[in-house]
């Protein structure tokens, strides 16, 4: 296993950690969530899972014009990443954009396998 893919699995469970301690150390988690895999893009910038997870993040902190620039460049990079094209859509959704135009990517999100270092960027429905 390489140094990369290490970081990876810490940024996931860290990630998850997030969820669990939201209220006391969100902030601090997300700072560091950032500023990893900001190392990791400097380091390999074409690294489609650290792209995916940092769009992910910012995703789930209301920033969509960064989340969709992440995703998107993990996109262009060819990634096939089933977490990429549902984080797409929750961005899409969350930018107030109508069925159509994110309906194409959950389509296409139903025949890709999730990469188990990335994960979804939060959604909820009932807000909608």
């Amino acid at each position: 296993m390489n140094n990369t893919t290490q970081r990876l699995e810490n940024i996931k469970k860290l990630q998850a950690k997030r969820w669990d301690n939201e209220e006391e150390h969100w902030d601090e988690i997300n700072e560091l969530l950032i500023k990893e895999l900001d190392e990791i893009l400097l380091i390999e910038p074409e690294n489609t899972v650290a792209l995916v997870d940092l769009g992910t993040i910012y995703s789930d902190l209301g920033e969509n014009e960064q989340a969709i620039y992440y995703l998107k460049q993990a996109l262009k990079l060819g990634s096939e990443d089933k977490n990429l094209y549902i984080n797409i859509a929750i961005v899409m959704v969350d930018m107030g954009m109508h069925a159509e135009e994110f309906h194409e990517y959950l389509e296409i999100a139903e025949d890709k396998e999730e990469d188990p270092l990335t994960f979804k960027a939060y959604f909820d429905p009932q807000s909608y």
